[in-house]
């Protein structure tokens, strides 16, 4: 609180009247606690107020000539770099119409003339205090507002951060590379800008949504890391008991993010898409898939979205155990598994964005030694 009579004593005042015997006497009693200017007509008060360093309270005649007291406060109130100035009237009209019009178009106290000097000075005052308290909460939000930002880009990169040490942890121990990632978060994000344009997908894929998907589509195979090499890596095809190993990843997947997101006080929606996304991505719409053999919309909407992403990136793409598809041989395996291994809508939705998938498997290709800085983030 001790602040503000420092600032009151430094405050200036601006003195509008287009008489100057009047402002002389203002400015006599006011001068020896604060700074005054003035000016004589509404134009000139207007430049004032707009000019660095602006004043802190306006001291405002009614009758002017050319522009009058109350179009002089309505223009001030109307710019947002004058409207928090307070303007007090300080004027001969006394009849309630005067006053009332005064404070409508924003003046914070009014004035009626001959003066009394103490009740100028206590009421000039009240107000800088008050505008004192005012640009204090102001500056105060200001600063929590930035604060705000600063942590939840922190919290954000963060989590960037982490996303990208558990994803390469799993491509570390697989024979898939940084960019089948990069490829398939893409995917995901255009899938999911284009699934939600039906009426019935768009209240679950809001803008925050979609950008949580783009960024939790990497941990889609984290489970991988606790497959062993011999699977994992294994040229051939894999035995029986060996798929059922594998097919683990996805439950072991879905329990390390898990106990990740039981470290938070409270539930993480980036963590619950995440652990969809490792969990699930394996279902089919037909039922056969795993790890829980769901069926149809019993499926979660993110892990449909992987499931069509992954599937594309891993025909598209070289392995051990096979060459990479041509693209127009992957999309004719996606739309022949519509309905069976694939989500209709999904299936559709990519039909309508085939050409973008294109554009990103070009973009990052396996040999490409341009990939762009932050791509997983």
């Amino acid at each position: 609180m001790n602040r503000y009579p420092d600032f009151i004593g430094k405050a200036t005042v601006l003195i509008v009247d287009d008489t100057p015997e009047n402002l002389t006497v203002m400015s006599a009693l006011l001068k020896d606690q604060y700074r005054t200017k003035v000016a004589t007509s509404g134009e000139r008060a207007l430049r004032i107020a707009a000019t660095v360093p602006q004043p802190d309270i306006v001291l405002l005649d009614i009758m002017m000539p050319e522009m009058d007291g109350y179009e002089v406060c309505r223009r001030l109130k109307a710019d947002a770099a004058t409207a928090a100035i307070p303007v007090i009237f300080l004027t001969a009209r006394s009849a309630v119409e005067d006053e009332q019009a005064g404070f409508d178009v924003g003046a914070v106290d009014y004035i009626t003339k001959p003066i009394s000097p103490p009740t100028v000075l206590a009421r000039v005052r009240t107000h800088l205090t008050l505008k004192a308290s005012a640009d204090f909460l102001r500056d105060q939000n200001a600063y929590l507002e930035s604060e705000v930002v600063r942590r939840v880009r922190q919290v954000s990169t963060l989590q960037d951060v982490a996303i990208v040490a558990m994803a390469s942890l799993a491509e570390s121990r697989d024979n898939e590379t940084g960019n089948h990632l990069r490829r398939t978060q893409n995917y995901v994000r255009v899938l999911a800008y284009e699934l939600r344009k039906l009426d019935k997908y768009a209240p679950l894929l809001g803008d925050m949504t979609i950008e949580m998907l783009y960024k939790s589509a990497p941990l889609h195979d984290i489970g991988k890391v606790g497959i062993p090499d011999s699977i994992l890596l294994k040229p051939g095809k894999l035995t029986d008991e060996e798929f059922e190993i594998m097919k683990t990843h996805t439950t072991i997947g879905r329990d390390a993010i898990l106990a990740a997101e039981r470290q938070l006080d409270e539930p993480d929606s980036f963590f619950a898409l995440a652990r969809e996304i490792a969990h699930y991505h394996q279902e089919k719409w037909d039922g056969t898939g795993y790890p829980e053999g769901l069926r149809g919309e019993q499926i979660p909407v993110s892990a449909r979205l992987m499931a069509l992403a992954d599937v594309y990136d891993a025909l598209i793409s070289s392995r051990v155990y096979k060459p990479p598809f041509t693209q127009e041989a992957a999309a004719k395996v996606i739309r022949a598994g519509r309905g069976s291994h694939f989500d209709p809508d999904v299936v559709d939705a990519f039909t309508r964005v085939e050409h973008v998938f294109r554009e990103i498997a070009e973009r990052y290709l396996d040999n490409a030694k341009d990939v762009p800085e932050g791509a997983l983030s």
